[in-house]
C-alpha cells in the first residue's frame, strides 16, 4: 500500500456527460511533436500535433518523436481528473506526492521486494552497523553521475540525512530520521558514518525503498541552501528536477506527466540493472473506472489503476490480451502490504470506548464484505499485517490470543450486550441512542479503494442499530491525517517480514508524521504498549524469537482494546495489456509488486519487455 489521492469515482450519468465531448481513444498520442501533448478540455491525457495545455511546462528541447509501442502508458491518482501537485518534484514537500512520478526520480540506496524477498544495493554498494547498532556505515557505489553532470558522492546522503533531522516534522520521513539519529558525516567521497541516538537496527531499512516507505536522496549542489518544505525542484529550463536515475521529466502539467530515458544511465555500467527498455513513461491522471476499462480494452494504456473485481470481466472480454497478476483468473491480483480496517477515532466520544469498538465489530460480517464488495475476490484478516511468509511466526503466535478475543467474529447479540451494558437502548427504529438520549451516528469516509465496501459496511451497521453513512469527500486525506474524522475506511503501511512497523503505527510518538505510512491514524494511545514497541525497535530484525515474545506481549495489550476494526487483507487488482509490454511481475514471476505508484516501481520498468 500505498497513499492515493483524489476521488476517483464518477457516476454514469457524469461519465456519459463527458463521453459525448471526449473520446478517449482521441486523447493518446502513438508519437509526439516537437511541442508538448495537447490536452483537451477536462482530457488526460495527449493528441499529436497540437499546442501545448495552457497549464504546465516543457522541455526547452520539446517533446521529440518516440513510437507508441515504445512508450509505456500508466494511469494513477490526481485529485477530479487532474495532477494538483504537477509542479512539485521534491517529495519531501508535505504536499507533493511520490506516487505521481518523482519515485522514479529519486533512486534509493537499496531496493527491497518483498514478494522475492530479496534486496537490491543500488546507490549504496554496502552497508554495516556496529556491534550495539548505535552506528551504521554506508559504502556508496563510484561512478554515479547527476543528470547535471555533478558526481553522486557520500555528501549527498549526508546532506540529505541531516537535513531530514533538521526539519523534522516539516518534511516526510524528517521525524523518523530525527526520533533517532544524532548526526551524520561523510568519511570520505564514497562513506557515511551515521551516529544513532538508540540502537537502531533499522534504520537502513528506512533509506531502503520497499513498497512505499523510503527516504529519498538528494542532490546536495541543487538543494543547499533551499528550504526542503517549499522548494519545489521544478525548473525544467534548468535542468530540474535532477536525478541520477535514468528518467528526465520533459513535461508536467495537470493532464499528464511525460518522463524519458537518458541513454547514459550509470547503473548499467555499474552492472546495477539494464537499461529499460521502455523510452517514453507517460503518467495520466484517473477519470474513473468507465475510462480505466475502456483504456485497457482499447490498448491505450498499458497499465492502470486498480479497478473492482467486477470489472475484470469485461476487460478480458473486450481484450484478450488483458492480464492481471493472477491472469484471467480471481482474485485478479496480489496481497498487498496494506490490510483494511474500520478506523474509529479513539480522541471522540464514542468511540473512545473499547466495548463500542468491540460492539461495532460484532455487526460486521466479513464475510458479506467479501462476497459482495470484492466479489468473492478478498480474504478476512485478524491482524493489521499482511499474510506474507515472512510474518507467519507472529500470525501463529497470536492464535492463542484470538481465539479470546476474535478480532472477526459475527455475533450481532454480543454488540447489543456491549452497548445495553453502557446504558445505551435502541429506539422504535431499531436505532441507538447513548445514555444521554442522543441517537448514536457514525459518519464513515473513504476514498475510492473502498467505494464498494462503504455501503455494505454502512447497512450491516445499521442492522445492528448504528446509525452510519459513507462518503468521499475531496478533503477526505487531509481531514484523516489530522484526526478530524469519526469513522474512516482505510489500511496498515506497516509490516512485510517482522512486526515491529505494524507496532508504531499504534505508537503515541507515530500521530503526526507528514506524508507518512508509519501513522497512528486511530489516535490511540496506551504507554505500556509505547514501551513494547520501543523494545521491538532496538531489537534487530534477525532476533525471532525475542521479537515473537514482544508482539505477544503487545497484542495482550492491543486486542481487548482493538484500536481499529479488522476487515480483510488489501489485493491490488490492477489490470494491463501485453499489446506493448511483457514481463510485467506476476504471480509466475514475482520479482516485485506491480503498483506502478510505489517507490519499487523502477524494478518493474528495469524488467520489462516490448511484446515484438
Amino acid at each position: 500500500m500505498a497513499i492515493p489521492f483524489g476521488n476517483r469515482r464518477v457516476t454514469r450519468r457524469q461519465f456519459l456527460q463527458y463521453a459525448e465531448v471526449l473520446s478517449f481513444s482521441t486523447l493518446l498520442a502513438a508519437c509526439a511533436q516537437s511541442t508538448a501533448p495537447a490536452a483537451p478540455a477536462a482530457a488526460p491525457a495527449a493528441q499529436a500535433g497540437a499546442a501545448a495545455p495552457a497549464e504546465g511546462v516543457t522541455a526547452a528541447g520539446g517533446i521529440k518523436e518516440i513510437a507508441r509501442n515504445e512508450t509505456f502508458i500508466a494511469v494513477r491518482g490526481g485529485t477530479q481528473g487532474k495532477f494538483t501537485e504537477w509542479d512539485q518534484w521534491n517529495p519531501f514537500v508535505p504536499v507533493a506526492n511520490h506516487q505521481f512520478g518523482s519515485n522514479l526520480i529519486y533512486e534509493p540506496l537499496a531496493f527491497y521486494s518483498a514478494f522475492a524477498d530479496k534486496e537490491y544495493m543500488w546507490l549504496a554498494e554496502s552497508y554495516k552497523y556496529s556491534d550495539d547498532f548505535k552506528e551504521l556505515t554506508i559504502k556508496t557505489r563510484q561512478g554515479i553521475k547527476w543528470s547535471d553532470g555533478k558526481d553522486f558522492t557520500a555528501d549527498d546522503v549526508t546532506f540529505t540525512l541531516n537535513a531530514c533531522k533538521e526539519y523534522g516534522a516539516k518534511i516526510r520521513w524528517g521525524t523518523n530520521i530525527a526520533q533517532v539519529m544524532d548526526k551524520a558525516e561523510t568519511v570520505d567521497q564514497q562513506t557515511v558514518k551515521v551516529t544513532l541516538t538508540v540502537p537502531a537496527p533499522r534504520f537502513f531499512w528506512l533509506l531502503t525503498y520497499h513498497f512505499d516507505i523510503g527516504v529519498y536522496i538528494l542532490p546536495k549542489h541543487i538543494f543547499e541552501g533551499k528550504d526542503l518544505s517549499t522548494f519545489s525542484h521544478f525548473d525544467l529550463a534548468n535542468g530540474l528536477p535532477v536525478t541520477t536515475s535514468p528518467w528526465r521529466v520533459v513535461h508536467s502539467s495537470p493532464q499528464q506527466k511525460i518522463l524519458d530515458r537518458a541513454d547514459d544511465w550509470w547503473g548499467v555500467a555499474a552492472g546495477v540493472a539494464q537499461l529499460p527498455a521502455v523510452k517514453r513513461f507517460i503518467l495520466l491522471p484517473d477519470q474513473g473506472e468507465q475510462q480505466l476499462i475502456q483504456s485497457v480494452i482499447k490498448n491505450e494504456v498499458d497499465f492502470t489503476t486498480g479497478i473492482q473485481p467486477s470489472s475484470f470481466p469485461t476487460v478480458f472480454n473486450g481484450n484478450p490480451k488483458a492480464t492481471s497478476w493472477t491472469g484471467q483468473e480471481a482474485p485478479f491480483g496480489y496481497v498487498d502490504w496494506w490490510p483494511h480496517s474500520l478506523y474509529v477515532n479513539n480522541e471522540v466520544a464514542p468511540w473512545s470506548d473499547k466495548n463500542v469498538r468491540w460492539a461495532l465489530s460484532y455487526y460486521i460480517d466479513r464475510s458479506k464484505i467479501v462476497d459482495i464488495a470484492w466479489s468473492g475476490a478478498s480474504q478476512a484478516t485478524p491482524l493489521p499485517m499482511p499474510s506474507y511468509p515472512p510474518l507467519q511466526p507472529y500470525f501463529d503466535a497470536t492464535k492463542p490470543l484470538l481465539e479470546k478475543y476474535n478480532t472477526l467474529e459475527y455475533d450481532p447479540k454480543k454488540g447489543d450486550d456491549l452497548l445495553t451494558a453502557k446504558g445505551w437502548k435502541k429506539n422504535d427504529a431499531g436505532m441507538w441512542v447513548d445514555e444521554t438520549g442522543k441517537p448514536v451516528k457514525l459518519d464513515i469516509v473513504s476514498f475510492f479503494d473502498f467505494t464498494s465496501v462503504g455501503p455494505v459496511l454502512v447497512e450491516m451497521l445499521k442492522r445492528g442499530g448504528i446509525d452510519a453513512s459513507y462518503s468521499e469527500p475531496p478533503d477526505f486525506f487531509d481531514n484523516f491525517s489530522t484526526g478530524k474524522f469519526t469513522g474512516c475506511l482505510f489500511g496498515h503501511g506497516g509490516s512485510c517480514r517482522e512486526p515491529q512497523e505494524t507496532m508504531a503505527l499504534y505508537q503515541s510518538t507515530s500521530e503526526a508524521i507528514p506524508g507518512g505510512h508509519a501513522v497512528n491514524f486511530s489516535r490511540w494511545k496506551n504507554p505500556d504498549f509505547d514501551k513494547l514497541a520501543d523494545q521491538a525497535y532496538t531489537t534487530a530484525p534477525t532476533d525471532t524469537q525475542k521479537l515473537v515474545d514482544i508482539w505477544v506481549k503487545g497484542m495482550e495489550i492491543w486486542l481487548p482494546e482493538l484500536p481499529d476494526i479488522q476487515l480483510t487483507q488489501g489485493f491490488h487488482r490492477l489490470p494491463w495489456t501485453t499489446e506493448n509490454w511483457t514481463n510485467m511481475p506476476d504471480a509466475k514471476n514475482p520479482y516485485t509488486n506491480s503498483a506502478q505508484w510505489h517507490l519499487t516501481f523502477s524494478l518493474v520498468l528495469h524488467n520489462v519487455k516490448p511484446s515484438a
